[in-house]
């Protein structure tokens, strides 16, 4: 069974997808970008971009009545590797031990040339 996932406190998706969907025990979170969901704008700068993209993701598990302490698995793209230490500053400020698996990759663009972009695969049975 699979159900979508839509929070009203996170941005709209920027093309035909969902903005999670629950397969089972698992929430696949799309990657979000800093986006605003009041403004609809883009945060300016690394630091502001990655408060913006937690938020969103926080917003999508809430929705989904989960958290990051269920996340199993991150993925983040950034449009510069220069920025791994001041992301990994951020993202690393929700979330507690143990911490999930991990990806970081840099790449050449990302949606709206956003510089941070993020997903998370979330465990939903309770530990």
């Amino acid at each position: 069974m699979t159900k979508a996932i839509h929070s009203k406190n996170a941005p709209e998706a920027l093309g035909p997808y969902s903005q999670a969907m629950q397969a089972g025990d698992f929430i696949y979170v799309s990657g979000q970008i800093g986006i605003n969901p009041e403004t609809g704008e883009l945060a300016e700068g690394i630091k502001n971009q990655t408060e913006q993209v937690m938020k969103n993701l926080q917003a999508i598990l809430t929705e989904a009545d989960t958290d990051f302490s269920q996340a199993v698995k991150f993925t983040i793209y950034l449009s510069s590797m220069g920025d791994f230490a001041a992301v990994n500053d951020i993202y690393g400020s929700y979330l507690t031990e143990p911490y999930p698996a991990r990806a970081t990759f840099e790449v050449s663009k990302l949606p709206k040339d956003a510089l941070v972009e993020i997903e998370v695969v979330v465990y939903t049975k309770k530990k």
